[in-house]
């Protein structure tokens, strides 16, 4: 697919992937009587609009296109929840109308861009959107993901939306490359899912096996495309080094092989820190990806 090229605020011009948080209820409203409200949203606002399945009590609204349709849905979805509201308000005693609220789902590791050094970057989006921004303390259950609350009117809230992807945008930009295809990290993110070593014998914790244990070391190696090298290693080394604290395991990078296109990655330490490090690099990927969607353009290492 050719990336529709798009001149927006803050000079955007990308394809984006953005994710929001949904109660039943809200997910209800969107969807409409036979489909038909979010059927109208895909086709006003250009993006693609898929919400996860199950029955669970909250589920993933992921809204994937080029910025100003991104923009449009949320706008729709917005002045839905308005639109949710003052129909409520009807048969209630309240008088004050309360404000739209939506959940966006961020990747941690973009949260402190968001929140700015001594919180300067979420208090000037407050003050030149008049949304209130909050974003999460805890990680959301079983994620590497926080949720990031916006709350306001329609209009501030789509503002305070454009301002986020903006200042994630910048902090995906490398090297002044955009980031990895999606189809790829889909690749990899299989690849990755099939290598994961099965959890130790005995272990009842499921979200990060056997840490409490000490079986002997191991080693397991992956290979990652040369294209894809540069996301695992970070910025002068710190999403590596990230990954290597978090999981306990010892991670080498071998150099690039004349006319290999391929990259070894070499994890050692005890299967439950194995599984932590390979947990962290898809999750890495998966991050890169959420944010981006572009097939154009690669990221360099």
């Amino acid at each position: 697919m050719e990336p529709t090229k798009v001149q927006s605020e803050g000079g955007l011009n990308v394809t984006l992937t953005i994710r929001l948080l949904m109660h039943g209820k809200e997910v209800g409203s969107i969807i409409g009587k036979k489909g038909e409200t979010v059927k109208k949203m895909r086709e006003e606002s250009g993006a693609r609009i898929n919400i996860s399945e199950g029955n669970c009590p909250e589920r993933i609204v992921t809204i994937t296109g080029p910025t100003d349709t991104i923009f449009k849905a949320f706008a729709m979805i917005a002045y839905k929840f308005e639109e949710d509201i003052i129909n409520s308000m009807s048969n209630s005693p309240a008088t004050s109308k309360p404000p739209v609220t939506l959940r966006l789902v961020v990747p941690a590791s973009q949260c402190g861009s968001l929140i700015g050094k001594g919180g300067s970057k979420i208090k000037e989006m407050r003050e030149s959107t008049g949304a209130q921004v909050q974003v999460a303390g805890d990680m959301l259950p079983n994620s590497t993901e926080r949720a990031v609350t916006i709350s306001g009117t329609p209009e501030a809230i789509i503002q305070c939306v454009k301002q986020i992807c903006v200042v994630m945008l910048e902090a995906y930009t490398i090297q002044g490359q955009y980031a990895i295809p999606h189809p790829d990290l889909t690749k990899l993110h299989q690849l990755a899912m099939q290598q994961t070593p099965f959890t130790p014998l005995g272990q009842t914790t499921p979200a990060f096996p056997g840490l409490d244990a000490s079986p002997p070391a191991s080693t397991h190696e992956l290979t990652i495309p040369n294209d894809l090298i540069g996301c695992i290693i970070g910025r002068q080394g710190t999403k590596i080094n990230e990954i290597r604290q978090m999981s306990g395991a010892q991670i080498k990078i071998a150099n690039a092989m004349e006319g290999s296109s391929e990259r070894q990655i070499t994890i050692t330490g005890t299967p439950a820190n194995i599984s932590l490090a390979q947990y962290l690099i898809n999750a890495r990927f998966r991050d890169v990806a959420a944010m981006w969607n572009d097939p154009s353009s690669m990221t360099t290492s």
